[in-house]
Order: structure tokens, then C-alpha cells, then sequence
């Protein structure tokens, strides 16, 4: 038996698990990164931030909200509306995280930690920044492979694992884009890279959750597919986009867009 017969065989549960360990392993892959003598320059920085942001734009619609408004088109219901709402509570869900848990983004001073007040350490908060957006990829990935079980035409197990590597393959920037300022911050390189793959952890738990939930309740597909598109795109506009253009590279860093955007497309439409 080859490794992809061993795969399909597996249940989606923990088909989520090892997709998402993979999307972790490339965040420890990118924390990595803080070992190198030479570090990235900013303007690299911007290009990869832009180009993260630019594989979840495209997996928020050719992964999640596409296949949501194919599912939808049988129920009683239009078709947009399963997809409005669970994009809606995808976005609002984060903004409850945001305005609530404790996190800093790594372009501002400590001054403006967002979140409730704490006396944490600015490494913590920075973590715990990256940490909270990692939430939707694993979720994405979780439920995209739970689609699969649900028996929909739409959803496909090379759309999944398509899904899986182009968020992985976005992770290596995140993960280094978390070690590097823990180590300006002070820490040791052991500490910076440790913390850093640590912001990834959360995404293998929120995979095999909405794994579990859409194979346990198959009716919420369509909004969890969308839930997890809308906590993506929060992502984006709130925290990548903004500060990949506040390096002084904006040109570069909305071109990472463009080509994050097209990888995602031809991982999902071309292999998926």
C-alpha cells in the first residue's frame, strides 16, 4: 500500500489531524528561520506577509466559501444566506477574541497591546497575537477534510490536503515572522524558536474540532465552511495586510499578495 491509498484510508478526523500537523510543522519550519546568521531583511518581511495574506484570500473563497454556496444550493434557504451568516460569525467570533484576549502585533509598541489589560510581557503578547489567528487555518483545514466525510461533490480530499499545503506553505513566513521579533525582544534563540512554532500548536486542536463538528453535525457545513472564511479574511485586513505595508516596501508586499493569491488558486482549482 503507497502512502496516498494509506491516507484515504484513514478517518477524516485524523486525516485533519496530520493536515494540520503539517501546517504546524512549517510554522516550526519558518521559526527556524531566527537559527540563521543573516536574518531577512524588512523588506522581505512585507513580501511574505503580503504573500500570506494573499493564500488565505484565495483559500477564503476557492476552499470555503465556494464550495459552502454549491452545499447551500439544496436547502431551504437561498444560497447566500448560510454563507452570509457563517461569515459574518466567523468575523465577529474573532473580533470577540480580538477585543477580549490579551495579544500585541508585532508592528506595534507595547503601548498598544490590544485585548484586556494585562502586566504579561511583550513577548507573550506577541505570541499570543500570531496564536489567535492561527485558530481559522486549523479550522479551515479541519472542516474542509470533515466535508470530505459528509459524502459532498463539492468538497474532495485533493481539495483538502490542496488546502492544508497552501496554509502550511504561508505558515513558514508567520512562524518566522514570530521568532524574529522575540529575539530583538531579548530572548535566546532556543526561546525565540520555541515560542515561535508554539503560536502554531493551536491549529492540529482547532482541526480535529471542526472536523469533529461537521462530521457530527452535517447541516452546519455550509456556515462552519463560511465561519472559517470569515475569520480568515479578519485576519488579513486586520493584522497581515496593514502591517506588511508599514515597512515602507508597499509595492513589494501587495505583489506578495498577487502571488500568495495565485498559488493558493492553482493548488486548489488546478490539484484540488
Amino acid at each position: 500500500m503507497n502512502i496516498i491509498d494509506w491516507f484515504v484510508g484513514l478517518s477524516p478526523i485524523v486525516q485533519a489531524l496530520l493536515g494540520t500537523l503539517f501546517t504546524w510543522g512549517l510554522t516550526a519550519l519558518g521559526a527556524a528561520g531566527v537559527f540563521l546568521a543573516r536574518q531577512p531583511s524588512r523588506r522581505t518581511m512585507d513580501i511574505m506577509l503580503g504573500f500570506a495574506a494573499g493564500v488565505m484570500i484565495a483559500a477564503s473563497f476557492w476552499s470555503l466559501l465556494a464550495p459552502a454556496l454549491e452545499m447551500s444550493e439544496a436547502g431551504p434557504m437561498p444560497s447566500w444566506v448560510p454563507v452570509a451568516v457563517g461569515f459574518l460569525l466567523g468575523a465577529l467570533f474573532l473580533r470577540l477574541c480580538d477585543i477580549t484576549l490579551p495579544h500585541l502585533h508585532r508592528s506595534m509598541p507595547s503601548d498598544r497591546a490590544e485585548g484586556i489589560k494585562t502586566g504579561w510581557h511583550r513577548s507573550a503578547l506577541l505570541v499570543l497575537a500570531v496564536t489567535l489567528h492561527n485558530v481559522p487555518e486549523g479550522l479551515a483545514v479541519g472542516v474542509a477534510f470533515g466535508a470530505v466525510a459528509a459524502g459532498l461533490p463539492s468538497a474532495t480530499l485533493a481539495g483538502a490536503v490542496a488546502l492544508a499545503i497552501g496554509l502550511g506553505i504561508q505558515n513558514f513566513p508567520e512562524g518566522l515572522g514570530v521568532s524574529m521579533p522575540l529575539r530583538r525582544e531579548g530572548l535566546t534563540r532556543a526561546k525565540a524558536f520555541w515560542y515561535g512554532q508554539l503560536s502554531g500548536a493551536v491549529e492540529p486542536i482547532a482541526g480535529v474540532l471542526g472536523a469533529a463538528l461537521v462530521i457530527l453535525a452535517r447541516p452546519v457545513l455550509p456556515y462552519a465552511l463560511a465561519f472559517a472564511a470569515g475569520a480568515m479574511i479578519f485576519v488579513v485586513v486586520e493584522e497581515l495586510i496593514p502591517e506588511s505595508q508599514t515597512g515602507g516596501h508597499s509595492d513589494a508586499s501587495t505583489m506578495g499578495v498577487i502571488g500568495g493569491f495565485i498559488v493558493m488558486m492553482v493548488l486548489d482549482v488546478g490539484f484540488g
